[in-house]
């Protein structure tokens, strides 16, 4: 996977959601790398490779399995990992899967559904499905930015992608042509069970003005994680850490201080 990196110290690992790739961390890796070695990845099918093998699938999993694949490749693990919407869920699952290469968890709005004892089987509801297959046939037919806008303000609020830049635009353009990929490959449902396998300590992040699904899976992951914390970013929607960096960074930075002078402490005694 190509990537980016800036600063020294400790490995901190941020994996990008849908549209985007590791242009994406540009103001965490400004901000934090004075602390941290920081590293931000372009997952499989994202740019700058944009000609990924059709045989090659478009998958969460093998995603979730490329990001430990990465750290053992970039021998500076374990890692303290930050996964943001559908990146929030491959950092998940990564964690779940592979817990000796995860040394702390960052989830912000991470996206999937929710699974909720006693109901049916969770999925995304049908009226989320028919807008994600018009702005994925709009892309599809050539109207890029009308496909574009109608998904990014689904996700985040309307008139988001309107008021975004145009470093922001630019990059969901360029990898318009993994959203309808995306489509056909849905992310799981959250569940306690595998929730309770991830060991390692997790903050949660959400947006104050996050659309709904997003912080509802934040308050059931919350309860469910059998380490976790949560930080709300006042002011953001689910792009918090564009809209707010200084607040989504120091969120971060403080909880990995926080753990690292709690392992401290644990070796000393």
């Amino acid at each position: 996977m190509p990537y980016v990196e800036a600063g020294e110290g400790e490995l901190l690992l941020f994996v990008h959601g849908s549209l985007c790739d590791y242009r994406y961390w540009q103001p965490q890796l400004a901000g934090l790398s004075k602390r941290y070695r920081c590293v931000a990845v372009s997952l499989t099918h994202y740019w700058p490779v944009t000609d990924t093998g059709q045989d090659l699938p478009f998958s969460w999993s093998e995603h979730a399995d490329e990001v430990a694949e990465f750290i053992d490749r970039f021998g500076a693990g374990p890692a303290h990992v930050v996964g943001h919407s559908r990146g929030g869920c491959v950092a998940f699952h990564f964690a779940r899967r592979h817990p000796e290469r995860v040394r702390t968890l960052m989830l912000a709005d991470p996206g999937g559904p929710l699974q909720i004892a006693g109901r049916a089987p969770a999925r995304l509801p049908e009226t989320v499905n028919a807008l994600r297959a018009k702005a994925a046939q709009l892309i599809e037919t050539g109207e890029v930015e009308a496909g574009l806008q109608l998904f990014v303000d689904s996700v985040s609020r309307p008139g988001f992608w309107a008021m975004s830049t145009p470093g922001f635009r630019r990059m969901a353009t360029d990898n318009a042509h993994t959203l309808a990929r995306q489509f056909r490959d849905p992310l799981p449902a959250y569940v306690p069970e595998e929730a309770a396998e991830v060991r390692c300590p997790v903050l949660l992040i959400d947006g104050e003005k996050s659309p709904d699904m997003f912080r509802r899976t934040v308050t059931a992951l919350q309860g469910w994680l059998p380490d976790a914390r949560r930080q709300t970013v006042r002011g953001a929607s689910h792009g918090m850490n564009l809209a707010h960096p200084s607040a989504f960074n120091r969120y971060i930075d403080e909880f990995i201080e926080a753990f690292i002078e709690g392992d401290t402490r644990a070796v000393r005694m």
